[in-house]
């Protein structure tokens, strides 16, 4: 397996919905990559699936990725609901479709061409890697608030 590349990810929204940003900080052999982007009508959920989708995107080859979030719903998702939504057709156990299937669909299939390790770190505590991958997120919120009042 080739080295590990470690990967902070966040999602942040002013308003749920509202404008809303991603950020991703990719880390390989000490060599950074920042990564984020926005969305004008989105939520917090949708921001934080995207900023570890494009993380992963990024990655060209199969690579060893310890992939860490603050976001519990991504983290139970892919650990817990993924396999039983694939299972059941994207359906919840209530029978309801899964509520931003398109992106979990596009978060499973980034993470079956990796080894992907999660990790779950709390939310705004100091932790490096969170709070730089924070601050990305809210850049893409302040572009996306910017372009709209262009």
């Amino acid at each position: 397996m080739s080295e590990l590349i470690e990967i902070f990810t966040d999602g942040a929204c002013k308003g749920n919905p509202g404008p809303g940003g991603w950020g991703a900080l990719l880390i390989y052999k000490g060599v950074e990559k920042e990564l984020w982007g926005g969305e004008a009508e989105t939520t917090n959920n949708r921001m934080e699936l995207t900023a570890a989708i494009r993380a992963l995107a990024e990655l060209k080859r199969t690579c060893e990725v310890r992939l860490v979030t603050d976001s519990e719903y991504v983290m139970r998702g892919v650990q817990e609901w993924l396999p039983n939504w694939k299972k059941r057709g994207w359906k919840t156990a209530a029978k309801q479709p899964v509520k931003n299937a398109d992106l979990w669909q596009q978060l499973d299939e980034q993470v079956n061409r990796h080894k992907v390790t999660w990790e779950w770190v709390r939310g705004h505590t100091g932790h490096a890697g969170n709070e730089r991958a924070d601050q990305l997120a809210n850049r893409g919120v302040d572009e996306v608030r910017r372009s709209k009042h262009a």
